[in-house]
């Protein structure tokens, strides 16, 4: 199958591309990761007028979707720019509510997170915290077959990327229970997992680039560190794993759209290919930048931090692999066997002692 991005897709990616490239998303980070959430909310309302958060709630809620491609090209250009907040939970929170069928929650909640105006963070069943619960609106907190909606969490606990603030959530109102739970949730995970796959792609794409431009002005023994052969061979191998990448995060998300028996399967090797290959970007951008890499003044500083949390939210790379193992290719009903075919015995001789003269297709005669 032949695929290519319409001309509206593409001119979408620019428009956030450009809206972002303006916004000084650094600054933002660096404030988000201090506590301080006024520039990341401001920054979420205005990627809400461009139509980001609508795209994950349907149309009888006043969205736009689901649109999951679409949905993953945005999401490529947030990680690009280092967006902080709970993104990919408070989109998979508005797949959970609208799979719900609660018609109450949905209808308070799926409006709010289409115009921007409501962070939901959404905590799977079995993860201890839940992601910027202190910034977060709500927190959807699901717990085997029953969800929880709470506001109360702990302390908020440090973690690599400064900007990605955990806080466990505390005590909450059961929203609903049984079987319902477990199969949204399954869904909004499988969505989760495909746009933390999409940021860490475009997270990637711009260490790369900021690599590349630094190893052109960086010169050593009179020459530009990127003409030496070993640190084009890095450099080709990090954006052969990323161009790897990208067509199954396409694909992932077509198959999530369609919901084609092999979705999940398609999103687990989509975040395994993208995860590993951001973080592949990251540790060569950390190498080929030297000591600057390490320092927190340097804004390259804020990508590479957010590289391997990426890869292993909403399922490691070993959680993913078995997820492809365990549904690709899709479990199907297997055909019975065909009967084997009856024995054939050689005609004896005259003499009944051993195997007559026969002539092979290519006209030798054997014995």
């Amino acid at each position: 199958m032949r695929f290519l991005l319409t001309y509206e897709q593409r001119e979408f990616a620019r428009t956030l591309d450009s809206l972002l490239g303006a916004a000084g998303t650094p600054a933002t980070v660096r404030a988000w990761a201090a506590g301080e959430h006024r520039p990341g909310r401001d920054l979420w309302a205005r990627l809400a007028e461009t139509g980001v958060f609508a795209l994950a709630v349907p149309e009888e809620y006043a969205g736009l979707g689901p649109l999951p491609l679409e949905l993953a090209l945005a999401f490529v250009e947030l990680g690009r720019h280092a967006v902080p907040g709970p993104l990919a939970e408070t989109a998979a929170a508005a797949d959970f509510l609208h799979r719900l069928g609660d018609a109450e929650a949905a209808s308070s909640w799926l409006p709010r997170i289409a115009s921007g105006t409501a962070l939901v963070s959404l905590c799977p069943d079995g993860a201890p915290f839940a992601l910027d619960a202190d910034a977060a609106d709500t927190v959807l907190a699901v717990r085997g077959d029953a969800v929880c909606r709470t506001e109360a969490h702990g302390p908020v606990q440090s973690t690599l990327d400064p900007a990605r603030r955990l806080a466990r959530p505390l005590g909450g109102t059961v929203l609903a229970r049984g079987p319902a739970v477990t199969a949204a949730a399954e869904h909004a995970t499988d969505l989760a997992r495909l746009l933390t796959a999409a940021q860490a792609l475009g997270l990637g794409r711009a260490l790369l680039a900021g690599t590349v431009e630094h190893v052109r002005r960086r010169t050593q023994f009179g020459r530009a560190i990127g003409s030496f052969q070993a640190v084009k061979h890095r450099l080709a191998d990090t954006l052969i794993g990323l161009e790897f990448a990208e067509p199954l995060v396409h694909a992932a998300a077509l198959a999530l759209a369609a919901g084609a028996p092999s979705a999940g399967a398609e999103v687990a090797a989509a975040k395994v290919a993208a995860g590993e290959a951001g973080y592949a970007a990251a540790r060569t951008a950390l190498q080929l930048h030297g000591a600057l890499g390490y320092t927190d003044e340097l804004d390259l500083s804020l990508w590479i931090r957010k590289a391997r949390p990426l890869r292993d939210a909403w399922g490691t790379p070993a959680d993913c692999r078995a997820r492809v193992l365990a549904g690709w290719p899709p479990q199907t009903t297997p055909s019975p066997a065909p009967p084997a075919p009856a024995r054939q015995h050689p005609p004896l001789d005259a003499a009944g002692s051993g195997p007559a003269d026969t002539v092979g297709d290519d006209g030798v005669t054997s014995r």
